[in-house]
């Protein structure tokens, strides 16, 4: 365990190192947040009663989501373990002392997390003090806010084990460029990326919720944002700790088969 703590550090330390790549994907962030409140700002202001979500709600799950896109959306990929497992020097790897599924695994939570601290933290300074209208405004108690912190280690735990299968499917293809660009944008549109869940028509929308794309990003943004609650809420926490067991079973059974066939070539 040691090892891997001190393997999530040097990762961890190295991703804060980038920060003009954090400010750029600040300003795109807010730039993709206001535009995202404008297009509903025009929805809302013909109907408001025509949406599941009230308007606060919209807000709020919109500003959380551009502060923790980098948590939770599957396109942010860790380019270097895709190009150790094309290029051959995963045989480096293989000869570690380490157990390559937890050795990624806290590669990309490390990753992750410090991107989204660079990304964070501003967006709140400047969501918490915008006009009321378009303000991010908490709506929970404690208990509530305790729930949504469980949700989002879930959330992100859903998350990597989804992008593990991914990063595994590149020792069965010569690139696996398209498929992380199909698979990427079809799971973050069918967790909740573009359009929250509740918006999708009612039959898709079940089929998501119980699917493990509606254990990532759309849980712990519905319970922040005070649409889920009761025996919804606990129902999707549920989703949420059986998929992510799923998920790292199906991930760890896939990465045994492929390393017993693993064939490197080169110089």
């Amino acid at each position: 365990m040691k090892a891997y703590m001190a393997l999530f550090r040097i990762r961890f330390n190295n991703s804060l190192q980038y920060r003009m790549a954090a400010v750029a994907g600040l300003c795109t962030q807010f730039a993709w947040g206001f535009m995202y409140i404008l297009a509903f700002a025009a929805f809302y202001a013909e109907n408001p009663a025509a949406f599941p979500m009230t308007w606060e709600q919209t807000i709020a799950y919109i500003w959380m989501q551009q502060a923790f896109v980098s948590l939770f959306f599957i396109w942010f990929w860790e380019n270097d373990i895709v190009e150790s497992v094309e290029s051959g020097s995963i045989a480096y790897e293989l000869v570690r002392p380490m157990d390559l599924f937890n050795r990624w695994a806290m590669t990309i939570a490390a990753s992750r997390i410090s991107r989204c601290l660079l990304r964070a933290v501003p967006i709140f300074a400047v969501a918490f003090i915008l006009p009321a209208r378009f303000r991010l405004i908490p709506s929970m108690d404690l208990y509530t806010f305790a729930i949504f912190l469980v949700s989002m280690v879930l959330s992100l735990g859903v998350v990597i084990s989804f992008s593990m299968l991914i990063y595994i499917s590149a020792f069965y293809t010569i690139n696996s460029l398209g498929v992380r660009i199909v698979v990427g944008v079809a799971a973050d549109f069918l967790a909740g990326g573009y359009i929250p869940i509740p918006f999708f028509p009612d039959t898709v929308r079940t089929i998501v919720e119980f699917s493990p794309f509606g254990a990532m990003q759309n849980m712990p943004l519905l319970i922040f944002s005070g649409y889920l609650a009761g025996a919804g809420l606990m129902r999707g926490m549920a989703l949420q700790i059986f998929w992510f067991l799923a998920l790292v079973l199906i991930g760890r059974i896939l990465m045994a088969r492929s390393l017993r066939r693993v064939v490197t070539q080169g110089g």
